[in-house]
């Protein structure tokens, strides 16, 4: 039986873990993997203390810190779900595993949605990318595809035309982007948008070298040369653990209280899972480290309320 379960091994639930051993509270850290969203960003440019940070470098640190303090860890371990029996949480992994703990901080962070189509698996992070502002640069002077014309794509369709030999702006319907954002479009000379385009295939050899994409009108296909395509389509919530627990937002992010609570007594949530707007390193890591401290303060009132008895 532990203290306190941090789900998921991104920002939001490694800080959670190192401030939830600073309070000496027993705690696990539980996730499939290290690093989340990070581990696949090229470069980060907004992490304070650091101008310029690779992803898999910034996570690095993350761990070098986890390991000074006494954290148990099983990662490798995909959640199924996270049960409460009486006051305590039970956490059940795909493989069969369970753990126990009085508290638990569910940090499992989101996941970009997937065009679902051929070559995206193959060529992801050999020319696709989910993360505009993290790895656009990479694309410099080359000619790219984005995909989406919502307001994440329309922002780094803008940003792309001032560093790209081209851009090609996908979209499936007419712009959807707020229209301060598809004003600023407009002049662009290296800008071509495809609106009733849907993608069909991404082509290559080692790298990206074409997408094909169809118009939804005649059905024709064209082939568009790029050496990028950057997917801006959204994100996808880590939730469906939890959906049984407690009631999500209408985009499946778990509502959390200024101090990160939820709905259920002792069931905290940080990072990019919750419904906290601005998606950001810097804000998951500061919401971990919110989550624990109410987790402690939680624990304690668990404590006092023992020994009252």
């Amino acid at each position: 039986m532990y203290d306190l379960i941090v789900i998921g091994g991104g920002p939001a639930g490694l800080c959670a873990a190192i401030y939830a051993a600073r309070k000496q509270i027993k705690t696990l850290l539980l996730s499939k993997d290290i690093g989340g969203q990070v581990s696949t960003t090229l470069g980060i440019e907004n992490y304070l203390g650091y101008q310029f940070i690779e992803g898999p470098e910034l996570i690095e640190k993350f761990q070098d810190q986890i390991r000074q303090f006494p954290i148990d860890q099983e990662i490798g371990r995909a959640v199924l779900r996270v049960e409460r029996h009486n006051d305590t949480f039970d956490v059940v992994c795909e493989d069969g595993s369970s753990f126990q703990a009085r508290t638990a901080i569910y940090a499992a962070g989101k996941r970009p949605r997937r065009l679902n189509v051929p070559g995206e698996a193959e060529f992801a992070g050999r020319g696709v990318t989910y993360c505009a502002i993290c790895d656009g640069p990479v694309f410099a002077g080359q000619k790219v595809a984005v995909i989406g014309g919502g307001n994440s794509g329309v922002s780094a369709t803008l940003d792309m035309v001032k560093i790209s030999e081209h851009v090609h702006l996908v979209s499936i319907t007419p712009l959807t982007a707020d229209p301060v954002l598809v004003n600023q479009l407009t002049g662009a000379p290296n800008l071509t948008i495809h609106t009733g385009y849907q993608t069909r295939r991404i082509e290559g050899k080692e790298f990206v070298e074409s997408i094909v994409v169809q118009d939804l009108k005649t059905g024709e296909e064209r082939r568009l040369e790029v050496g990028g395509v950057l997917i801006e389509i959204g994100l996808v919530p880590n939730s469906d653990p939890v959906k049984h627990l407690l009631k999500l937002n209408q985009w499946g992010e778990v509502p959390i209280t200024p101090g990160c609570a939820t709905e259920v007594p002792g069931f905290f949530a940080a990072g990019d899972v919750t419904d906290v707007p601005e998606k950001q390193i810097v804000v998951a890591a500061g919401e971990g480290a919110k989550a624990a401290l109410q987790s402690h303060r939680y624990l304690q009132r668990l404590q006092k309320q023992a020994v009252a008895v």
